[in-house]
């Protein structure tokens, strides 16, 4: 029999055939306009970042993709660069096409949702990366060919070249085939060097696992997902509001918020700029140091 993974407190993400009408007849009932679309930055680093290898940078491609490169490395955090994802089209490009990328070291997944997990992608990245993927997932990879898969349990950590990478909890689930439903587990990526800690927060809902990472790890910039949380009845156990994304950043005592899993693809009822409009909104109203809240135009390159 299959190992099944769970959360923490055994917290429950399942939804019924009944919830799953009721949130199909209420986006029926509630088109969003999605033309309005987060937008590319205007001057992209491609060259710069190609030729980096000393500076700390981190490139938002659009969704949970990121380019962040520390300490020499090129590292991906789950790479998509799909242009469907399910009946939907993208709504909007990568900040930076895969062939303009330079060769990968290191692949970090979440876990093996569809818009996390994309082996296309996979297939055609540059260089020959070492994936580090949640326990459950490796055998994905090989059947694949892929050979330099470490797997890792929650809390779990690697010393890899001069630096340290970590699995965190999150409180998610997980499923790519009718029979698979949480037989991988799911979490985040923290990594750090000498210099400075990153926070790859995966997917999840609100939970008390952010205050149990502040017990053990001092956090810099911290990578937050912001979107698909609407209906919130339907998705609150798995996907964070704007607010409980500011609460759980507050709760790992990061310094720097850079907000993600929003405007890429319509995977909830929610838009992009609405979650923007939100998470702006609860920053004004606890009195947060804007300084402290980097939202990236698609592209777009924090140099730390």
């Amino acid at each position: 029999m299959r190992k099944r993974y769970t959360n923490l407190d055994d917290v429950d993400t399942s939804k019924s055939v009944r919830d799953m009408i009721r949130w199909q007849k209420e986006r029926n009932e509630n088109k969003k306009d999605l033309r309005i679309v987060i937008e590319q930055a205007p001057n992209k680093e491609i060259e710069k970042l190609v030729a980096n290898r000393s500076a700390t940078s981190i490139t938002w491609i659009g969704h949970s993709t990121f380019l962040i490169q520390i300490n020499g490395f090129n590292i991906l955090t789950d790479p998509v660069w799909a242009k469907r994802m399910g009946f939907q089209n993208r709504l909007t490009e990568p900040g930076i096409e895969l062939d303009e990328l330079p060769e990968i070291d290191v692949v970090f997944i979440s876990h093996g949702h569809y818009d996390h997990l994309d082996f296309g992608t996979i297939r055609r990245l540059k260089g020959k990366p070492t994936y580090f993927v949640p326990v459950g997932l490796r055998r994905k990879f090989q059947i694949r060919g892929i050979k330099h898969v470490i797997e890792a349990e929650w809390f779990d950590s690697f010393v890899f070249e001069g630096m340290k990478f970590s699995f965190v909890p999150a409180q998610h689930w997980t499923k790519r085939t009718l029979t698979d439903t949480n037989t991988s587990h799911w979490g985040g990526w923290i990594l750090e060097s000498d210099e400075h800690s990153i926070y790859f927060v995966g997917d999840t809902g609100y939970f008390r696992g952010f205050s149990e990472i502040a017990k053990k790890f001092t956090i810099d910039t911290v990578l937050m997902p912001i979107g698909a949380y609407e209906p919130e009845w339907f998705m609150k156990e798995s996907h964070l509001t704007p607010e409980d994304a500011v609460k759980g950043f507050l709760n790992v005592a990061g310094k720097i918020f850079i907000p993600m899993h929003y405007g890429a693809y319509h995977l909830a009822d929610d838009t992009g700029p609405e979650a923007l409009e939100k998470l702006n909104a609860e920053w004004t109203r606890l009195q947060l140091d804007e300084h402290r809240l980097k939202k990236l135009l698609i592209g777009e390159t924090l140099w730390l």
